[in-house]
């Protein structure tokens, strides 16, 4: 992770922006302190896997094999 100074960052604009492009975090230091982050935007299969991920703490895969016992009504009257 790459570290800069605010007048640094505000200088050389267009080059941290190229370096968050190709993958690189950018921390921004004020003081020396950090006071904001310049991250790469996820890719879109890495944005979909995310998104699989908290679908899957919600969901719950149980038995979708076995007959429930319920007639359904496009049954009815089949043999």
């Amino acid at each position: 992770m790459k570290q800069v100074k605010v007048t640094d960052f505000r200088a050389h604009l267009p080059k941290y922006l190229a370096k968050a492009e190709a993958g690189e975090t950018v921390t921004v230091l004020s003081r020396g302190r950090p006071i904001a982050r310049l991250v790469p935007v996820a890719g879109a299969g890495e944005s979909a896997r995310e998104k699989l991920v908290a679908l899957r703490k919600q969901a719950r895969i149980g038995d979708v094999i076995s007959p429930l016992g319920v007639e359904w009504s496009a049954t009815r009257g089949r043999s």
